[in-house]
């Protein structure tokens, strides 16, 4: 009976470890200069030269996350400043970056997911957002039709089903 009831429990905790999945992000570069993307909750940040991409696996179960773009940075091991965007030093983020700073915004789960750009607090690099199910944003500079100026504006777009995204610094 025993090994009957854990046979049992193994099969659910596959079944639902099988159901849940990670959200893919190409974060891509194409500036001509060095960008120092940050994520959070989940990610952190790094050094991205122009022409790379870094590929960001979010857990399954991250609901809501940013993404942005720091630029002139200035690290040392772990900790630096960056001109734009930084989160107090660190070279992986625990805290919101320091405006101004353009935001990638997104929510995970359910039968949609949801995503938008923000320049609320202000613009510093441009961005494209999409998912490979639903509209291309494009923000190229503070003026961006596709992005969140003011809290009421209605930007967010959504896409079912996605588990893959795209962010483009410089687009």
């Amino acid at each position: 009976m025993a090994t009957s009831s854990s046979a049992l429990i193994l099969l659910l905790a596959v079944s639902f470890t099988a159901g849940a999945s990670a959200t893919s992000f190409s974060i891509t570069n194409q500036c001509s200069f060095t960008v120092w993307p940050a994520a959070r909750p989940v990610g952190g940040g790094r050094q991205l030269n122009s022409g790379e991409t870094w590929n960001l696996d979010i857990p399954a179960g991250t609901s809501t996350a940013t993404i942005w773009g720091r630029t002139g940075c200035s690290f040392n091991g772990n900790s630096g400043r960056c001109a734009t965007g930084d989160c107090n030093g660190a070279l992986a983020c625990t805290l919101s970056g320091q405006p101004p700073l353009t935001l990638a915004e997104f929510t995970l789960g359910g039968e949609f997911d949801s995503y938008d750009i923000s320049v609320i607090d202000g613009f510093n690099i441009g961005m494209g957002f999409s998912c490979s199910t639903g509209v291309a944003l494009q923000c190229r500079d503070s003026r961006c039709p596709d992005a969140y100026q003011q809290p009421n504006d209605v930007k967010t777009k959504t896409c079912r089903g996605n588990r893959s995204f795209r962010i483009v610094f410089c687009p």
